[in-house]
């Protein structure tokens, strides 16, 4: 990834805390954390039996016995929460940090969960279609993240983010430039690199959730978000969802009694006043 983004200013609207960010950047710190701390044996098996290998999704290989974790059909979800090296996951988790808070305030908790592991299980089928006889398993959230940043771009194109981009001084950079670039970086990883997904990279799972976020996001976000917006909310500023529901009408303080109801200072009821007509 050309850039590592630190912040961006882009305020929740609709949501309080973006729960699932932080629980996915949870729980891929704590698998990573057993994988760093399990033994190369137990470290080979959970790589060969959860990651995604194309050769054993499409049926040409088959996973010998003493790795065989879960059905070759479910390595699609575990994969994206194993990690190769500590950059691979502080990378990672650092575009998710940043952008997925607003991309889960676009869509809700739960919509946004099956938002990002569709869209991991996308990118690696965009993979397996790319090397369909390949038996590299590839592991990492890359893909799911990737259609987090396709979304984002959709959404909020001119969002500031702040980035080291020169001798690592952070400048403020508009997302559409950001976003723009890293996936202009995945395509010519793919066209020009020697090797292409051969090289330890799955650069078409990157492609693949880049576009899939781009093409899912319309489906998944609340409709009170628009898309392509033009323009940032100020800090502080909340969008309000109207709750059209039938609501019962409550009478106003302020209002005055009726004539039919008036009742004067003793107590009595006034007398019904007379309703003028047209001629007094």
């Amino acid at each position: 990834m050309p850039f590592v983004p630190l912040h961006d200013q882009n305020p929740r609207v609709l949501i309080g805390r973006p729960w699932v960010t932080w629980g996915l950047i949870l729980g891929s710190s704590l698998v990573y954390l057993y994988e760093a701390l399990a033994a190369p044996d137990e470290l080979q098996r959970l790589v060969l039996g959860l990651g995604a290998i194309p050769a054993v999704l499409t049926g040409e290989l088959r996973i010998p016995d003493e790795f065989y974790l879960v059905p070759p059909v479910f390595t699609l979800i575990s994969y994206q929460f194993l990690h190769g090296e500590p950059l691979h996951l502080i990378f990672n988790m650092a575009y998710l940090w940043v952008f997925g808070d607003n991309i889960e305030d676009a869509m809700g908790h739960r919509r946004f969960l099956a938002f990002f592991l569709l869209c991991g299980v996308l990118a690696a089928l965009a993979h397996l279609a790319a090397d369909p006889s390949s038996r590299s398993p590839i592991i990492g959230a890359s893909g799911a993240i990737s259609g987090t940043l396709g979304a984002y771009l959709v959404l909020h194109p001119k969002a500031r983010v702040l980035v080291p981009v020169i001798l690592f001084i952070p400048f403020y950079l508009p997302a559409y430039l950001l976003l723009v670039v890293w996936i202009g970086f995945q395509v010519y990883a793919v066209a020009l690199i020697p090797g292409g997904a051969d090289d330890g990279v799955a650069w078409w799972a990157h492609i693949g959730g880049f576009v899939a976020g781009m093409a899912l996001i319309p489906l998944f976000r609340h409709k009170a978000i628009p898309l392509w917006r033009a323009y940032d909310l100020p800090t502080g500023l909340e969008l309000t969802v109207r709750d059209h529901s039938p609501r019962r009408r409550e009478p106003s303080r302020d209002r005055q009694p009726s004539r039919q109801t008036q009742e004067d200072a003793s107590g009595k009821r006034r007398p019904k006043a007379h309703r003028r007509g047209p001629w007094g």
